[in-house]
Formats: C-alpha cells, structure tokens, sequence
C-alpha cells in the first residue's frame, strides 16, 4: 500500500462561508451542523473520505472573527492552533458575496503557516453568475499565492471530486489513519447536543445563536427495550427573556425543536428515539471561564 496516502485537511474561513456544508458533502453524509447564521460551528469536527487510494480526514473549524466574548476568543484560538497541526489548508471564500476584511485576515495568518501549503476554494458557486464566479477567482487570487484555486458548489456537488483530488495529493504516504467504516470521530453525544442546537437555531433571532448551548446529560438504550434510546438534554441560554424565546407561546417552538431534533437524531443513530429536552438560564455564560469549562469548551 506504498502508493496509499492519508492525513488531514483543514477548511478555514470567516463565519458562514460554507465550510460544514462542504465537509459534509465531501464525507457523503452530515457530520457537522448547519445554518444560516454565522458562527454555528463551535468545534473542530473531522469527518473521514474514504477512497481506495487515500483516507482524507476533513477538519471543519469554526469561522474565524474578531472576538467579543472569551468563547470567541477560545474558538479563534482552537482555528489558530489547527493551522499548523494539518498537511493542507482549504480556504473558503463564497463567490457571492465580495472579498472583505475578514478574508483579507485569514489570508494573512495562513500565509504565516510557511511549511503548509493552501489551497483556496471558492464556495456557494449555485449562487452565483459565471461572472462574478470568474471575478471572485480573480480578487482571491490577488490575496495571496495559492497552491490551487478552485471553484466548487457543495449543494450542485460541482467539482467536488477534483477538490478531493487536489486535497488528497498533498497528503504524505502513509496506511490509514481511521478503520474504514467511521466517517467521524466525534462522541456520539456531540454530535447529539450538536443536532438539537441547529434545531434550535432555526427561526431564532439573530442575537440567540451565540447564546445557546447544548449539552446531553444521559444517553441510552431504556431498560428492557433495546429499539429505544432516551436521551436527556439541556439547552442553556444567557437571560429569561432568551429561554422565553425558545419556548414559545405555550411551548410551541420548544416543542418543534424538540420533534425536528429527534427526527434528525434517529436518522443519525438509525434508532427510535425519546427527548426530554429542558432549557436553563446560565447567566453571561460566554464569558464566564468556570461555566465555559462546564459546557465543553476548556482553556
């Protein structure tokens, strides 16, 4: 297996460029959380491509941003320290929105990372025009010297093999890194609590996203009934006025989440599911180191 290669692939951008739903569909099924709003990826997610000539580990790192609260401080941190710990860089810009500060940053910070080289791919192609598609190759081209740049759409799966290509021949020879039914190594339960936030994220303002936590207390098959996992969760946010939201009147939309979740979490799981679902107030969370440590997210 001298020609075998695998390793790690980094995907890094400003939040909201397309990075989860990009890893997903290179993995070929959801490992990683989706939304609209910005800064839905709290972790770094790996998902695995399996192919007969390379293992592709995919690492999905939340957007990088200027920070206003400790919790983006550490997310910036976690982006930064995986910068240097992979073997190729996937920059993602969307061709339809233009090249803005924020992209100008992470270009800088990845042009730092001498020994690893960068690949840019520019995403969301289903949303733009052929013209702005080749505008947006040209301005990501000035930004900074690139190994390749390349055009892809995740939704219309254009190009998305050659993207695997390119990632793939800049990986070192080496067997396989992850046995070869696993498309991701994070804990079951992560992936859980990460399934009912986007369900909460739905129809929320836009201030909630970055107020809200998940965390799954318990997980397992109930007693004398092998077909049903219970699942006990709670959501924290940051005020009443918050948790008021994510009930809804007479808990209508806390009960919708509740339903969207599971729905989600049995397709996941590939078994019957039962949600008790509570939501708690943790006061200014965010910025409290002690209650960030107890919600999964360490120094």
């Amino acid at each position: 297996m001298s020609d075998f290669r695998a390793g790690f692939a980094a995907f890094v951008g400003r939040p909201n460029v397309g990075k989860s739903t990009l890893m997903n569909a290179l993995v070929g099924t959801k490992v990683a959380i989706t939304s609209s709003k910005p800064q839905t990826t709290r972790r770094v997610i790996r998902g695995i491509v399996h192919r007969p000539d390379a293992q592709l580990v995919i690492v999905d790192t939340p957007g990088l941003h200027r920070p206003r609260t400790l919790l983006g401080e550490r997310l910036d941190s976690l982006v930064l320290a995986t910068l240097s710990e992979v073997d190729v860089l996937g920059f993602c810009v969307p061709a339809n929105e233009q090249i803005g500060k924020g992209d100008r940053f992470i270009a800088e910070k990845l042009a730092a990372v001498k020994k690893t080289p960068v690949i840019a791919v520019v995403t969301k192609c289903d949303l733009a025009t052929r013209e702005q598609i080749a505008q947006q190759l040209l301005a990501v081209s000035a930004l900074a010297d690139f190994a390749e740049i390349i055009p892809v759409s995740a939704v219309g799966d254009d190009q998305l093999g050659l993207l695997a290509d390119l990632l793939i021949a800049r990986l070192p020879e080496s067997p396989p890194l992850y046995a070869g039914g696993e498309l991701t190594d994070e804990p079951e339960q992560i992936l859980v609590a990460e399934l009912i936030r986007e369900a909460a994220l739905e129809g929320v303002r836009d201030e909630l996203p970055h107020s809200i936590a998940v965390v799954v207390e318990e997980m397992g098959p109930r007693e004398g009934r092998e077909d049903l996992l219970d699942i006990y969760a709670f959501m924290y946010v940051e005020r009443p006025t918050q948790k008021a939201i994510v009930i809804g009147p007479g808990g209508a939309r806390l009960k919708d989440v509740g339903t969207r979740a599971r729905q989600q979490i049995e397709a996941l799981l590939g078994s019957r599911v039962y949600l008790d679902l509570r939501i708690k107030v943790a006061k200014d969370w965010q910025r409290d180191p002690k209650q960030l440590r107890r919600l999964g997210f360490y120094d």
